[in-house]
């Protein structure tokens, strides 16, 4: 039992380093939110409404590159020679964010860190699935999820207390961004004491090494059948013909390639990174002043986590599809009442609040419903042999739209304000609802070989038809 335990505790461990990676995202992708406006306000920035939105979706369009990136280095170098590779990146162009002389060099770095956070996105769900147990391996991988959102909280909170407490300092935002640097730090030490992936050694020939690191995560007896397992998955794997572009001439394979890019575009088109990394600048323009937006946005945050472990227990209980659509039917009437009350309210010391209402209201259905539902489903719908292009051009393009909506975001907002951006993200989530309910399938339930042979027999009904057959 103690041999067992230390088996337990050692996975653990191998849970919670790992896991720093997603904290970086997470703390990555939210400090911008407070550190903004102060930036906006520096001499030395000297930052418009383009180049704010520069400097926040550098690190998107950064992000796009480096899960692309990132996915090839794991292959080929390691998950955990990789993990290590993205701690250096995320210290380094961490401390370059921080001293920054000027827009150009603040792009920059945050175009670094973007690799760093896309090939953290792809490289540590992969090492985290790879190192747990079958029957626990869904809520291992989610606990990547919660680290992301809590790392989002995180920065939210700092950037209330340091501008709260320093916010008539002009460098003020200098003192958010490196708090980022410290678990970087933990996430290389850690690295450097966890062992490397059973999955990957056994793709390079390293078979009594798989054995080791398996004996040192599960019992001895299962750790021999696993190993097994993994060495036949592989000899199937390497007989494969893995798929290319070229496969999309084939009308089933187009169409879960296009299923999984409007999974992704769907998640990104409600407009949830606008509040992640504007939000600060939302509760502004509605009428709070920086230092009481700094603490209003900490709700965002904490409504944030407590949906995601409330989504994953739905998971469980309800079906992809009607998640899915409930999420949307909820985002979408928080943003259609944030527009309809900007207008109605506008100027009047209740609007702050009644847009922080909102925006919470709008969180809980997309971290709840949207958001776990989106990387579940994409994990669902590609047969092995499209794995590797499907997950790649699928997540490329979730990064895509995530780098335009954080572009163009603060100048709508500039030019057409707040009511009327938020009418037009109405629109694209009324578009969202309509793919789902025509064309994604419902994947509950259903193995990947199951799905596999539906996707290949489908004749272009549309997903109600197909939903009586309980299909979809």
């Amino acid at each position: 039992m103690g041999k067992q335990g230390n088996q337990h505790s050692f996975l653990r461990t191998i849970i919670l380093v790992s896991t720093f990676g997603g904290l970086l995202f997470g703390y990555d992708t939210g400090v911008i939110n407070g550190a903004l406006p102060y930036m906006s306000e520096s001499d030395q920035l000297n930052l418009n409404s383009f180049t704010q939105g520069l400097v926040t979706s550098a690190l998107l369009f950064g992000a796009a590159f480096g899960a692309v990136i990132g996915g090839r280095l794991a292959d080929y170098n390691g998950r955990r020679k990789t993990i290590l590779y993205l701690a250096i990146l995320f210290f380094v162009s961490t401390i370059g964010c921080t001293i920054s002389p000027n827009a150009a060099v603040m792009i920059l770095c945050r175009f670094l860190l973007g690799l760093a956070v896309g090939g953290a996105s792809v490289t540590v769900p992969t090492y985290l699935a790879e190192m747990s147990p079958a029957e626990s391996r869904g809520k291992m991988v989610t606990q990547n999820e919660l680290m992301i959102v809590t790392g989002q909280l995180l920065a939210f909170t700092f950037n209330a207390i340091i501008g709260n407490m320093l916010g008539e300092n002009p460098h003020v935002w200098r003192y958010m961004l490196p708090i980022a640097a410290i678990p970087a730090v933990f996430l290389f030490f850690g690295m450097l004491r966890v062992p490397e992936s059973p999955r990957w050694l056994v793709s390079k020939g390293k078979n009594n090494e798989a054995l080791t690191v398996l004996q040192k995560i599960r019992e001895s007896k299962r750790a021999k059948s696993e190993l097994q397992e993994i060495e036949s998955a592989y000899e199937k794997e390497a007989k494969m013909e893995k798929a290319t572009f070229k496969d999309l001439t084939t009308p089933w394979v187009r169409r879960v390639v296009f299923l999984g890019i409007g999974i992704a575009v769907v998640q990104q088109i409600t407009g949830v990174n606008s509040i992640m990394y504007y939000g600060t600048e939302i509760l502004k323009d509605a009428g709070f002043q920086t230092e009481a937006a700094l603490i209003g946005n900490i709700g965002n945050g904490v409504i944030s986590v407590l949906a995601t472990f409330v989504g994953i227990w739905l998971l469980g209980k309800v079906g992809r599809r009607p998640m899915l659509i409930t999420g949307l039917v909820g985002t979408t009437t928080a943003l259609l009442l944030i527009g309809i009350f900007s207008l109605v309210f506008e100027g009047s010391a209740a609007l702050p609040y009644i847009v922080l209402a909102l925006t919470i209201t709008f969180l809980a259905f997309q971290q709840g419903a949207i958001s776990p539902v989106t990387w579940l489903m994409l994990s669902e719908i590609f047969p092995l042999r499209l794995r590797g292009l499907g997950m790649g051009v699928t997540v490329f393009c979730l990064w895509g739209i995530n780098f335009l909506v954080g572009l163009t975001f603060p100048v709508l907002l500039a030019s057409i304000g707040l009511s009327t951006t938020f009418f037009v993200f109405v629109v694209l989530g009324i578009g969202a609802i309509l793919f789902v309910k025509k064309f994604l399938p419902e994947t509950k339930g259903l193995t990947l070989e199951e799905l596999e042979q539906r996707f290949r027999s489908y004749d272009n009904e549309d997903a109600d038809v197909m939903n009586d057959n309980k299909i979809i």
